[in-house]
């Protein structure tokens, strides 16, 4: 079987055709899915991408779903992960709720759920605010946040944590890692070369230049999706027998061996709408 993971990051099988921005490993192969997908049409029997859609805007997501399709072959199915918005917008209404009445730990959950709905989008530095929660000496609702964000923000907190052992080169290490680790689509986006001579420029439009070179490179977030809208979405683009599935079950065989969504049992992006269907 011809099976595609586009955006892979870190997550990744050697049974897989695993496509990303830069190749880390010799399993995966260096492209940018903003130049569309590099195969031909009706060769693959599965596509497969995790937290990568929200990376693109909304036109270049939909077209990006249409070149999915294109290289499916007919029976092939496309399985995606996304942040589900509708459970972070129930989340922070029940948390808001809880607030308002004076329920401390609904206090700090209501804290993390606004970073999670708005920080990826708005921050013009890497990381963001969740960076500075994840950072911080205590986390107040820690089994909160990890239940959220999973295997990723617990390897967060735990170098962080490693990095304090040690009295030099700490703020070094805590930017030097989190770099490493941010969201594993930072570079389906090009940014290219800016030629402009920085030393011409004043103290405000060097910061603009900062803020628009960062915000080019795919970190944040560019758009959000429930199952109402990512449905719709593939149901425009062609796909049919739409359905919402969860992180262990898959109509792609052999689904749970390649641990893409589940390694060891755990989830590895609890906060994903996860969703599949199928091009005939």
């Amino acid at each position: 079987m011809n099976l595609l993971n586009l955006g892979c990051g870190s997550a990744f099988h050697k049974d897989w055709i695993n496509l990303d921005f830069v190749s880390n490993s010799d399993a995966v192969q260096a492209h940018n899915l903003l130049e569309g997908i590099p195969f031909e049409h009706n060769s693959m029997d599965a596509v497969y991408h995790s937290h990568v859609l929200e990376h693109f805007s909304k036109v270049d997501g939909y077209k990006f779903i249409q070149e999915c399709y294109r290289v499916l072959k007919p029976q092939g199915v496309i399985r995606i992960a996304v942040p589900d918005l509708e459970i972070i917008a129930r989340e922070y209404l029940k948390n808001l709720e809880q607030a308002l009445s004076g329920n401390e730990e609904a206090k700090n959950n209501y804290r993390w759920i606004v970073l999670e709905l708005f920080d990826q989008m708005i921050r013009n530095k890497s990381g963001g605010n969740m960076k500075s929660y994840l950072y911080q000496e205590t986390i107040p609702n820690e089994s909160y946040v990890f239940e959220r964000i999973g295997m990723e923000g617990k390897k967060i907190r735990r170098l962080f944590l490693k990095s304090q052992q040690t009295t030099t080169n700490t703020e070094t290490k805590k930017a030097s890692f989190f770099k490493r680790i941010k969201h594993k689509s930072k570079n389906v986006f090009n940014l290219g070369r800016i030629n402009q001579s920085s030393s011409k420029l004043s103290k405000s439009e060097k910061s603009a230049l900062e803020i628009g070179r960062f915000r080019l490179k795919g970190e944040i977030h560019q758009w959000m999706y429930d199952r109402y809208s990512l449905s719709e979405i593939l149901k425009t683009v062609g796909f049919e027998n739409i359905k919402i599935s969860t992180a262990f079950d898959s109509t792609i065989p052999n689904w749970e061996k390649f641990e893409l969504d589940v390694i060891q049992g755990e989830i590895r992006k609890p906060d994903s709408l996860f969703i599949e269907a199928q091009k005939l």
